[in-house]
């Protein structure tokens, strides 16, 4: 009797500028279920693992009164964690074989992920990486939320195998969230506003500026001098920087 809303982000197609929609595909059975939406996002080209219209999507959901609002990120690397400050939980699915529990290290997933998930446990590694998983977050020392100690847990998604024991770690982080209110979700929120703050700065900065430029003739300009090495990218941004905000180097 729940009603859920999907945001599944997408790579861009590189012919047609939008999502190529291999999340919704996957998920089309489920699509015209009664109190699910389904919205598929392009990156197109926004860092971060999510869209520059994520947030404003999650907040019309949130707005249509949706149960659970479920994000799917195009996936995330060492800069691409935007979803911990969007997400009240971070659920991060890696599955045996592929050295991601090496990669996580690099990537910081450990310190964004609320729950690690190891799919595909049926296959050969599976036990190895949980492991891993369970030895690197006893190491770890940094965590967002100090009280709260990532759950690993083993799921078989073709097999609806571990299913329940995810919605109940879900469940367990909402509770943890809720009991600790007054500390661990104004925390999460007041993150989850800097952050969306933030980023509608920063693409509005980077879009009026790069409009200036190109109807000045400035950044004509500034290429052409960089192609005549009379500059460089770094000096020529710096100077940007100092004339546009007029500080100095």
């Amino acid at each position: 009797g729940k009603t859920v809303g999907v945001v599944a982000v997408d790579p861009t197609s590189p012919f047609s500028g939008g999502a190529i929609l291999g999340d919704r595909i996957r998920m089309q059975r489920h699509a015209l279920d009664e109190g699910v939406f389904i919205r598929s996002l392009a990156t197109r080209g926004h860092f971060g693992g999510l869209t520059a219209s994520s947030r404003a999507v999650i907040t019309v959901l949130d707005a249509m009164g949706k149960d659970y609002i479920l994000v799917e990120t195009v996936g995330v690397g060492q800069d691409e964690v935007e979803i911990a400050a969007t997400a009240y939980t971070t659920v991060v699915v890696t599955v045996p074989g592929l050295g991601d529990d090496i990669q996580a290290i690099k990537a910081g997933i450990l310190e964004v992920a609320d729950i690690l998930v190891v799919n595909k446990a049926d296959r050969e590694g599976a036990s190895r990486t949980y492991q891993d998983l369970m030895q690197m977050l006893e190491l770890q020392s940094i965590r967002k939320t100090k009280s709260w100690k990532p759950l690993v847990i083993l799921t078989q998604a073709k097999e609806d195998q571990g299913i329940e024991e995810l919605l109940a770690g879900v469940r367990e982080h909402q509770e943890y969230l809720g009991k600790y209110q007054g500390e661990a979700l104004r925390a999460a929120r007041y993150q989850r506003v800097r952050q969306e703050f933030l980023e509608l700065v920063k693409e509005g900065v980077y879009k009026t500026l790069v409009e200036q430029l190109s109807h000045s003739g400035r950044l004509e300009e500034i290429l052409q001098g960089i192609l005549a090495r009379s500059t460089d990218p770094y000096s020529a941004s710096e100077d940007l920087m100092a004339e546009t905000l007029g500080g100095g180097k």
